[in-house]
């Protein structure tokens, strides 16, 4: 099968492309970095650009959508950024798909589409928080209470039937681009899968940016000597699976779309199912590197949520996917494993379109790497 992998040069995106050629399929990568760092063929262009799109579509078979921006990012500033990479970024693939016959799609959703999660209340039953008020969180009252009663909840696992709630511009820009690929799928006649990932770690991660990961942040600081710091008080409540794991899924997904209904977007949760506070993930990296343990700061971000894990059991059951790399062993590795060099960061707008030509110029495209 030939996979078109946009944002194949990045971190999740180069594992998946890895993946695909030990799985005997022919990845082709679409990005905006000079060369795809699992090496493979492909064309360096954005993915708004549809006539780059259009032309990295031909003889495809399926694609995995994997180019986005991520991550909390800084300020609402950065809006017209996310929307532009991620959901005109999206359109603008799912338009040339159209064009061109390609009816097979796996997108890079997120948990993040579910907001504060799922909630129990020993009166209410299953409860659904609204955002937390800054009075509470500079008073140190991280924990969001029941909304009808203010009692303490218990945190628990969401099922991908639970009712989207993003809280964030990233997360509203994830939750967008599933509506564009099911609007899609049904005009079409495509198949769609969307992997809701949780926190994803593992090589190749983004260091010292505003969009990285947690547990970026984390060993970048120990590289640097420094503690890693944790805000609020560390309780809250992630699923951290590795980039191996999460190529594997992708690979799954490939396999399993072709099977779905015409005009059918199916999503499924991509966790390890080990659920692990962010102070339990920075003391895993701390020890494994042998640095500073971390500092705890009680500093808070307003867009983020307290408690998000999901349950995977969909994915396991009806794709046969199951996690390989465990929360001990995957931090042990991590901590001594390459991170990758700070990227520029998105644009706002996209660039503009080169002029038509029958072929990628030999400029543009990449081929197997070659001795120096």
């Amino acid at each position: 099968m030939r996979v078109l992998v946009t944002g194949g040069a990045g971190f999740i995106g180069s594992h998946i492309v890895d993946a695909l050629r030990t799985a005997g399929h022919e990845p082709f990568v679409l990005d905006t970095a000079p060369a795809p760092a699992a090496g493979g063929t492909g064309v360096r262009a954005d993915v708004r650009d549809g006539q780059a799109v259009a032309r990295a579509l031909r003889g495809v078979d399926a694609v995995c959508h994997q180019a986005a921006m991520v991550g909390l990012g800084r300020d609402f500033a950065d809006a017209p950024a996310y929307v532009g990479a991620n959901d005109l970024g999206t359109a603008v693939l799912l338009a040339a798909m159209a064009d061109a016959g390609v009816r097979r799609l796996v997108l890079a959703g997120s948990m993040v589409v579910y907001g504060e999660g799922r909630y129990d209340c020993p009166r209410h039953g299953t409860v659904r928080p609204g955002p937390r008020r800054p009075a509470d969180l500079a008073a140190g009252r991280f924990e969001p209470p029941c909304p009808h009663c203010g009692a303490e909840l218990a945190p628990c696992a969401v099922g991908e039937d639970a009712p989207a709630d993003p809280r964030n511009v990233y997360a509203a820009t994830k939750l967008a681009q599933e509506h564009l690929s099911a609007a899609w799928a049904r005009a079409t006649g495509g198949r769609a899968v969307s992997l809701r990932y949780h926190n994803v770690y593992g090589p190749g991660m983004p260091r010292d940016t505003p969009y990285a990961g947690v547990a970026s942040f984390f060993r970048s600081a120990l590289e640097r000597g420094e503690p890693p710091r944790v805000y609020e008080d560390g309780a809250q409540r992630r699923d951290f699976v590795h980039v191996a794991d999460v190529a594997a899924a992708n690979l799954a997904a490939l396999d399993a779309v072709g099977g779905l209904p015409e005009g059918t977007l199916r999503a499924y949760n991509t966790g390890s199912g080990e659920p692990h506070t962010v102070g339990e993930t920075a003391r895993a990296l701390a020890a494994a590197f042998g640095g500073p343990g971390p500092v705890v700061t009680g500093e808070y971000r307003l867009g983020d949520v307290r408690h998000i894990t999901a349950s995977s059991a969909r994915l396991r059951r009806e794709l046969g996917w199951r996690p390989a790399v465990g929360f001990s062993e995957g931090m042990a590795r991590f901590a001594k494993e390459p991170l990758r060099e700070r990227a520029p960061e998105p644009s706002p707008s996209p660039p503009p379109s080169p002029p038509p030509s029958p072929s990628p110029s030999p400029a543009g495209e990449w081929g197997p790497p070659r001795a120096g």
